[in-house]
């Protein structure tokens, strides 16, 4: 990076499916975006899942990890001095509007006179808008056999199994499960695994999947079925989800020209 502390650094970094960041902090707020794919950052345990018309504004000093969803994605790191936004103290989503993607990739050419670049980095806090997302929090387990199941159905959430066979699999019994669940996430283990699945939907959704595509992928036994559970925890229907977000990023760019 850079020595001047006033000036936006980028970097890119291509990642393939599941590969990304171990935890980690940086000492400027860093603006996380992908120019394709589907990228997920987590803070404890808030994730964001967040396609091209989302990035997340990391504070600085914040610890987070970053992965590619699914597919292969390109990362785009933007690293921001610490006093813009400093009231900004919390992760925020902001909309990616045409002319704030425009700016990035200006930033990115090597070839721009420091005159320019400097305009150009004026912009950047001034199209800086939070856009109203939701994350889903799918607090983990600490015991070594409920983290086992939750390690399996993380990489496969449609796995269908219920509690009893999931006890025969790690060697324990449903009740014991069951008050492990409860106690180490504060969810009954179908609630919490409602919760790993509506998670893993938003990847899908966000690269373009159909909703009764994503309910089958996900593990929900029909799709109204999932778009019941979504629209409890979201508030919206899975449909309505990213379209409004892409609509909020044009809407962002219409009163920024």
């Amino acid at each position: 990076m850079t020595d001047d502390p006033t000036a936006i650094v980028l970097a890119r970094f291509p990642l393939d499916a599941g590969q990304g960041f171990d935890e980690h902090v940086h000492d400027r707020h860093q603006l996380a975006w992908v120019r394709d794919g589907v990228l997920m950052v987590t803070v404890g345990d808030r994730n964001w899942v967040l396609p091209p018309s989302l990035a997340l504004w990391v504070p600085a000093g914040v610890r987070h990890s970053s992965s590619a969803a699914r597919a292969a994605a390109t990362m785009q790191g933007i690293y921001l001095p610490r006093e813009m936004r400093a009231d900004w103290t919390a992760p925020t989503v902001v909309a990616v509007s045409p002319l704030l993607r425009e700016l990035i990739d200006f930033l990115v050419d090597a070839g721009a006179s420091s005159s320019a670049r400097a305009k150009a980095e004026a912009l950047i806090p001034e199209l800086l808008t939070p856009a109203r997302t939701f994350t889903v929090s799918v607090p983990m387990p600490t015991d070594a056999r409920a983290v086992r199941i939750a390690e399996e159905l993380l990489l496969d959430p449609g796995d269908g199994r219920d509690l009893g066979e999931w006890g025969r699999h790690v060697g324990a019994s449903t009740r014991t499960l069951s008050r492990i669940f409860a106690a180490e996430t504060g969810l009954g283990f179908a609630q919490w695994r409602s919760r790993l699945r509506l998670r893993a939907s938003l990847a899908y959704l966000a690269e373009g999947e159909s909703v009764g595509a994503t309910a089958m992928l996900v593990g929900f036994g029909s799709t109204s079925a999932f778009i019941a559970a979504f629209s409890e925890l979201m508030g919206v229907t899975p449909g309505a989800y990213f379209a409004r977000v892409v609509q909020l990023a044009d809407q962002r760019h219409e009163l920024a020209v």
